[in-house]
């Protein structure tokens, strides 16, 4: 009877003892099994495994290597949460994966279809239109649009893989699998952008590759999924007449966040970046830099009616009045002179750097040729151009910019003034100087034909401000000629 009594016992106690494991494995990990989808926050990182707070009485852990991206740094840091799969589990510990892996049978498969899980898969070899993959030990097809979110160069290069997919078909009990990596990549590069995107700042300054260019500026990768876009405006203190006069696709760049316009229904947010704001305006320096009277070299970015605008400076630019491009020439269109992107030499003639203007001249960079007019001499013979025939006189260029008259009634006085009148624009005539007036820019002019001493004494004599030894001068000049 004792011996009943201790069976009775002992099926008792390893009754309750089932109850009392059964009981304690509920409170390690309430509702969870193998396939399920938790979000948790990393609670530590060790040197080959992180910790993950499952809301359960045992903390998962994943393996690190998961976790980090193709350069090896961690994707995420203590604090963040995160959603993996729990992928076995037992009163030490629950084991959680980005993906399913190793041997499982049509349900959990199919489970992973219907919940979009993640599962581990090995691409076999090559086929026609894509891949064949190992996944839980069944052959799934991967398209080759689907093997990548970037485009396929190469299909061998991810032969022999192990990548995670997601199962976007099962058809026929299994006998027709299709599984995508491109909409797991898209999930991961999503979450990792809005990651990414939650730290950024105004004024942060990062590192970025030009990716497409467009006439109103550049856009730029600043991680995988998060673009922003430099306007053409923000590329250069310089004036831009498009961005790849300043970038080129590929280029990695540094650049400053300007502006982040977030809207909860369009992900990634609008972010405004910014080039020359790397850089100090070169405004600021200018003033020391662009002293009234200094000659300078620049180059002419764009002509308007009233003048010619020079950039002097990276993003400084100054305007040439149509009045100071010529000394030797009334100009009348500034297109004539010059055109965008001739370099040209100019000078200061004034400078605000306050309200960004300098004005600029090219007539005194190339020199006033009136600086020298003390050459021609009242009683000097000289050779010149007829510039231009008026009812009043005939213009006579003697050097660029500096032109003087020959009235009609000293024309008159010439041994032969028809000769002097058949002359044509163009043509060379021989003239003295009867008057210079430096102040007035004007110089008269008399013809250097006259017959005989008589002439030059009746000359002399007509010009009653000519001094008494011009006939002398006149008649010395003529003997020169002659001999």
């Amino acid at each position: 009877m004792s011996e009943n009594f201790n069976d009775e016992d002992n099926a008792a106690e390893e009754e309750d003892f089932a109850k009392l494991f059964e009981s304690y494995a509920d409170m390690i990990h309430p509702d969870l099994k193998v396939g399920d989808k938790v979000k948790g926050k990393i609670i530590a990182i060790g040197e080959d495994d992180v910790f993950v707070d499952t809301g359960a009485k045992i903390d998962g852990v994943v393996d690190k290597t998961e976790l980090m991206d193709e350069q090896g740094k961690m994707t995420c840091r203590e604090g963040d949460r995160i959603e993996l799969y729990v992928v076995s589990m037992d009163e030490v510990e629950i084991k959680l994966s980005r993906a399913l892996s190793g041997i499982g049978g049509l349900n959990i498969l199919r489970e992973a279809y219907a919940a979009a899980t993640p599962v581990e898969g090995k691409v076999l070899q090559t086929c026609k239109g894509g891949f064949h993959v190992n996944v839980l030990q069944r052959r799934a097809f991967c398209p080759v649009s689907q093997i990548d979110i970037k485009h396929v160069d190469t299909t061998d290069a991810y032969v022999g893989k192990t990548y995670h997919f997601i199962i976007t078909r099962f058809d026929d009990h299994g006998k027709n699998i299709v599984v995508s990596r491109r909409e797991l990549l898209q999930q991961e590069q999503k979450e990792a952008a809005e990651q990414f995107c939650r730290k950024l700042t105004l004024g942060s300054v990062l590192d970025g590759r030009v990716t497409r260019l467009m006439p109103y500026g550049a856009f730029v990768e600043l991680a995988p999924g998060v673009e922003g876009m430099v306007h053409i405006s923000e590329l250069s203190w310089s004036r831009l007449e498009k961005p790849d006069d300043a970038v080129s696709g590929g280029d990695t760049i540094s650049v400053k966040i300007i502006g982040i316009q977030t809207n909860d229904a369009i992900f990634p947010p609008k972010i405004s970046l910014s080039v020359k704001q790397m850089q100090s305006d070169p405004w600021d320096t200018a003033g020391n830099r662009f002293k009234i009277g200094h000659k300078v070299t620049g180059k002419v970015t764009r002509c308007v009616k009233f003048g010619a605008f020079v950039e002097i400076a990276p993003g400084i630019e100054g305007l040439v009045h149509i009045s100071e491009m010529s000394y030797i020439k009334r100009i009348l269109n500034p297109a004539d002179v010059v055109s965008p992107g001739q370099t040209v030499s100019v000078m200061v003639k004034d400078s605000d750097p306050v309200n960004r203007r300098i004005s600029l001249s090219l007539r005194d960079a190339e020199g006033d040729p009136w600086l020298n007019v003390e050459k021609y001499g009242v009683g000097k013979a000289f050779e010149g151009t007829l510039e231009k025939k008026e009812n009043f006189g005939y213009f006579i260029t003697l050097e660029p910019g500096v032109t003087g008259l020959l009235p009609k009634s000293n024309i008159s006085k010439a041994a032969r003034p028809q000769t002097i009148e058949k002359l044509k624009e163009g043509d060379t005539i021989k003239v003295i100087i009867e008057k210079v007036s430096t102040a007035d820019r004007k110089i008269t002019l008399g013809p250097a034909d006259l017959a005989d001493e008589g002439d030059w004494k009746n000359y002399v004599q007509g010009n009653k401000k000519t001094t008494g030894s011009l006939a002398e001068k006149l008649k010395q000049a003529l003997d020169t000629k002659n001999d």
